[in-house]
C-alpha cells in the first residue's frame, strides 16, 4: 500500500492527522479514529451469480479467509459504547487473497459522509474543535453546517444505537467500477446486512449499557454461533454522481447479491494484530477499480500514515 504520488494529498492527510489529535489526543498504538475495536476471524463465499458484477478474486473462488474489524466511532480507545460519539460504528473488512495480498471494504452505519473533499472535510473537523460549549453561538461549526447542507444532513442523519454489532449495516461511503470477466463495467457502492435484520435499542436501554456493552455482547454471541452478513452492491444507474461520497443514490436502485461474510472467532492476540493491520479503502484488485472520488486517495493517505505511526508507538494502555 504506497503513498499518493501527490505531495498535495499527503500533506492534507498529515493536516488532517493532526487534527483528530487535536479533537480526541494522542494515543500510541491505537488508531486516529476508530480506535476502539475488535479484529475477528471468518470466511467469505460468493453468491451463485456475484461473477455476473465482477471477476474480483475473491468471487471466483469458492471461499476466501476473512479478518474484520468492529469499531466506535473517534480517536478515543475507551470510549462507553453508548456515547453518542460512539455512532457510526465502522466494519473493515479484508479478503486475504493470498500472503502479503488482498482487497479490503472500509464501511460504517451511516449511509454518507459529511464532506465532499479532504479540504472541505478539514475545515469541518477544524470548525468542530473551535466549537467548545463556551463558545458563544453562533459556532463555527453552526457556521459550517448552514453552509454545507451535505455535512448538515450527515450530522441530523438517526445514528441509533444498535442491540450489537452484528445486527447493523455498514454502507460503503465511496463508489467504485465493478467489471466482470466480458468487460462489462457498472458503478456501485457497497451495503452490508445482518443475516438477522437491524436492531435497534431504545433511549432509556441505551444509558443503562455498560461501557463495553457491543464488545462483550459480540464476544459472547461468537460463542454460540457465527455472525453472518450479505455483501450487497448497490448499483449506480446512468446520471448518478459516482464521484461524490455526500451523493446518495435513489433506494430503488438495485442491490446486487455478491456473497456472504461468515464471521466466527476473535483473532488470536488481538490488540497486537489490530496494531499492524491497515485496512486500505482502494480495492488495488483486478475487476473492482476505484472510482474518481477525491476521498480515495486521501483516506489511503491517512491510514497508512496512522498505521506507520501505531506500529511504530508501544501500545499507551489496555483497551479493546
Amino acid at each position: 500500500m504506497p503513498l499518493p504520488q501527490d505531495e498535495r494529498v499527503v500533506a492534507l492527510a498529515n493536516d488532517l492527522l493532526q487534527q483528530f489529535d487535536q479533537l480526541f489526543g494522542t494515543h500510541p498504538g491505537f488508531r486516529a479514529a476508530h480506535a476502539k475495536g475488535l479484529l475477528l476471524t471468518g470466511t467469505f463465499t460468493p453468491a451463485a451469480g456475484a461473477q455476473e458484477l465482477t471477476r474480483a478474486p475473491h468471487v471466483t473462488r469458492e471461499s476466501t479467509p476473512i479478518t474484520a474489524r468492529f469499531s466506535n466511532s473517534t480517536g478515543l480507545p475507551l470510549i462507553p459504547d453508548n456515547a453518542p460519539e460512539a455512532n457510526p460504528r465502522g466494519l473493515a473488512i479484508r479478503f486475504n487473497l493470498a500472503e502479503h495480498v488482498h482487497t479490503d471494504i472500509v464501511s460504517h452505519s451511516t449511509d454518507g459522509f459529511p464532506a465532499r473533499d479532504g479540504n472541505e472535510f478539514l475545515e469541518f473537523l477544524r470548525a468542530v474543535a473551535a466549537s467548545g460549549p463556551d463558545v458563544p453561538s453562533p459556532k463555527p461549526i453552526e457556521v459550517f453546517l448552514g453552509s454545507h447542507p451535505a455535512a448538515l444532513a450527515f450530522v441530523q442523519a438517526p445514528k441509533p444505537f444498535p442491540s450489537s454489532f452484528a445486527r447493523q449495516t455498514y454502507f460503503g461511503v465511496t463508489a467504485f467500477a465493478f467489471t466482470n470477466v466480458s468487460g462489462k463495467e457498472r458503478f456501485g457502492r457497497y451495503r452490508i446486512v445482518p443475516e438477522q435484520g437491524n436492531d435497534f435499542l431504545p433511549d432509556e436501554a441505551v444509558s443503562k449499557l455498560p461501557a463495553d456493552y457491543h464488545f462483550e455482547e459480540i464476544m459472547d454471541r461468537l460463542k454460540n454461533a457465527a455472525v453472518r452478513f450479505r455483501i450487497l452492491v448497490q448499483i449506480a444507474e446512468p446520471g448518478d454522481t459516482v464521484d461524490d461520497a455526500t451523493k446518495h443514490w435513489p433506494e430503488s436502485r438495485q442491490l446486487f447479491n455478491l456473497g456472504t461474510i461468515e464471521l466466527m472467532a476473535p483473532a488470536p492476540e488481538n490488540l497486537a494484530q489490530q496494531k499492524q493491520i491497515i485496512f486500505d479503502p482502494i480495492p488495488r484488485v483486478d475487476g473492482i477499480e476505484p472510482s474518481a472520488d477525491p476521498l480515495l486517495e486521501l483516506r489511503a493517505a491517512i491510514y497508512l500514515l496512522s498505521g506507520r505511526r501505531r506500529r511504530a508507538a508501544e501500545m499507551e494502555a489496555p483497551g479493546h
